[in-house]
């Protein structure tokens, strides 16, 4: 090959004898472009510092969210480099760097909790796959009728609308239940999520299992830990095991409303609650013909990411 051309392309870069591009950032200028993304990535997963002298946390700094419009005028004033957003973008590509949406990590939740509780939940999995007891993890949600907007096919250049009849803040309640040893799940929609509501659950979960002892794993909503559901659990003998707070993570039942979501609700609007209900329920039937997928993707967490863990507040 012969020597390259000393003249800028159009994106900023120098163009070969044979008409290629070549990207005008040497290795180092990489290298700085992978520190600042990284060092925000950190900055958006480190937890606030907590004040000792009063225990409360302060608020955090905010980390950089770069995109690639950023990048580009980030590199002209620090690295003195000027060329297009695609060429910044190849260059966001060699260096294995994505475009992906955050997920959150609760900081407050509590790290030795959450390790005890691992091991309560390996016992519990194996307590129901011995047949000792049925394992149910029960959650509730709360469905707008309105569409929730979500990733499809389309045409490019041709905008993908979503008809609405702006049903505003209309919603309906869901209680939701995945029962472990079946491999099935169970979601009733509710007026509202609320003590009287849990305890109709409950007696629906024993009637299915009139003679099952029976485990319910859950959060730490107000109505679950009222006195009126507890006495109530202890009537219809059913054994309550709490969530670590801040540990949604090891809720199965949250995977079942995404997955919900994703069938139900993403780029439709139900005019009416009770269309909303009648698609949920088509959505549970279909889901329960095929209790494997229900099993693989309702995956019930055993392990914790030391990592991760790191990352929440001490």
């Amino acid at each position: 090959m012969g020597p390259v051309v000393q003249r800028a392309g159009a994106g900023g870069g120098r163009v070969s004898p044979r008409g290629w591009l070549d990207p005008p950032f040497c290795p180092e200028a990489r290298e700085r472009i992978a520190e600042q993304i990284d060092a925000s990535a950190e900055a958006a997963a480190s937890p606030p510092a907590r004040d000792p002298a009063t225990n409360k946390v302060a608020e955090p700094k905010r980390a950089p969210r770069w995109t690639v419009r950023k990048l580009t005028r980030w590199a002209e004033e620090n690295l003195g480099i000027t060329c297009a957003r695609e060429t910044l973008r190849k260059v966001l590509h060699d260096l294995n760097v994505t475009w992906k949406k955050g997920k959150l990590l609760l900081a407050r939740a509590p790290v030795e909790e959450r390790d005890r509780f691992v091991t309560k939940i390996k016992s519990l999995l194996r307590a129901a796959d011995a047949g000792k007891e049925v394992l149910a993890f029960i959650d509730e949600a709360h469905v707008h009728q309105d569409a929730d907007l979500g990733y499809t096919w389309s045409r490019r250049g041709q905008r993908y609308y979503v008809s609405s009849t702006s049903p505003g803040l209309a919603r309906v309640s869901f209680f939701g239940a995945y029962v472990y040893n079946d491999k099935v799940v169970a979601i009733s929609p509710a007026e509202r999520a609320n003590g009287t509501t849990t305890i109709e659950y409950l007696e629906y979960l024993r009637a299915a299992y009139p003679d099952d002892r029976i485990r319910v794993v859950w959060d730490g909503a107000s109505y679950h830990r009222s006195e009126d559901v507890i006495e109530r659990a202890r009537e219809l003998r059913i054994l309550l095991t709490p969530l670590p707070a801040y540990s949604p993570d090891f809720m199965p039942v949250e995977a079942l409303w995404r997955w919900m979501r994703e069938e139900v609700t993403y780029n439709h609007c139900h005019a009416t609650a009770a269309d909303l209900i009648a698609g949920v329920s088509a959505f549970d039937h279909m889901v329960n013909q095929d209790p494997q997928t229900v099993f693989e993707r309702l995956h019930v967490r055993t392990h914790l990411d030391p990592n991760q863990e790191k990352l929440r507040l001490s």
